[in-house]
């Protein structure tokens, strides 16, 4: 890329469109943009992002999953087991907004469940998705 305000010549432009021939209808061209001020209308800007503190976000914690069919669903009743494909001890995921952000192990604080947090993934899931239930 050319070294004035990170914005390609005409003719790494047209290098870069070569092979474009196959569709005539189509035409590369730069764009230009307008510089913003700063002053922006009724709006108060700010560097830092305390607007974010309060944002709702939903965390879920999966055990585990299993398939199961219409007749072990209608079985179940208070007291059955349902088994996981997790082992006891493994750690459990943490999803943030739908995507895999931590693992953690199940904690008990007084009388209810918790989650402690042993690992905090670096590089999230390219999908994110949650298995598949």
């Amino acid at each position: 890329m050319s070294e004035h305000e990170g914005r390609l010549t005409p003719e790494e432009l047209q290098a870069l469109t070569e092979g474009m021939g196959n569709h005539p209808e189509l035409e590369a061209r730069p764009i230009e943009f307008t510089e913003l001020d700063g002053n922006l209308p009724d709006r108060q800007v700010s560097s830092d992002i305390d607007f974010l503190w309060d944002l709702p976000m939903n965390v879920e914690v999966i055990l585990g999953h299993t398939d199961l069919s219409v007749q072990d669903v209608l079985d179940i009743g208070p007291g059955s087991v349902v088994e996981l494909e997790r082992a006891y001890g493994e750690p459990v995921d943490v999803y943030l907004n739908d995507r895999l952000v931590a693992k953690g192990e199940v904690v008990i604080v007084g009388e209810q469940f918790g989650v402690k947090i042993t690992e905090i993934l670096a590089s999230f899931p390219e999908d994110g998705e949650k298995p598949s239930e």
